[in-house]
């Protein structure tokens, strides 16, 4: 099993930007592949970024490309989120998820989930 624990979030005025953080512990991270999904109240959670173990492969949900950007540093036991020129659309609870398999990850099933992180992007 994997532990983790997203942090990063706030509030943020549109046009800013927001780094989250996830730090993992538990079995080795290296081998896990991460991504991160949303959720905005009301409505399902959605599939952000995903990085494979190396951090030689990213993938991402059409509508982000170009804002938000995923890596990882697996020295630190951590995946990051970079996200920029945030809209208010971009509010949500945004979730750190951790599996075994890389093409997987979008689908959101077999993942390992974090507690979650909000960010509120005002207008």
């Amino acid at each position: 099993q994997v532990q983790l624990v997203e942090s990063g979030g706030g509030l943020v005025q549109a046009g800013g930007s927001l780094r989250l953080s996830c730090a993992a512990s538990g079995r080795i991270f290296s081998t896990y592949a991460m991504g991160w999904f949303r959720q905005a109240s009301g409505k399902e959670r959605e599939f952000v970024a995903a990085i494979n173990f190396s951090g030689g492969l990213t993938y991402y949900r059409d509508s982000l490309k170009g804002r938000f950007t995923i890596s990882r540093d697996n020295a630190k036991n951590t995946v990051y989120l970079q996200m920029n020129n945030l809209k208010p659309e971009d509010t949500g609870v945004y979730y750190c998820a951790a599996g075994s398999q890389y093409n997987k990850i979008p689908t959101g099933t077999g993942n390992y989930w974090g507690q979650g992180t909000q960010v509120t992007v005002s207008s």
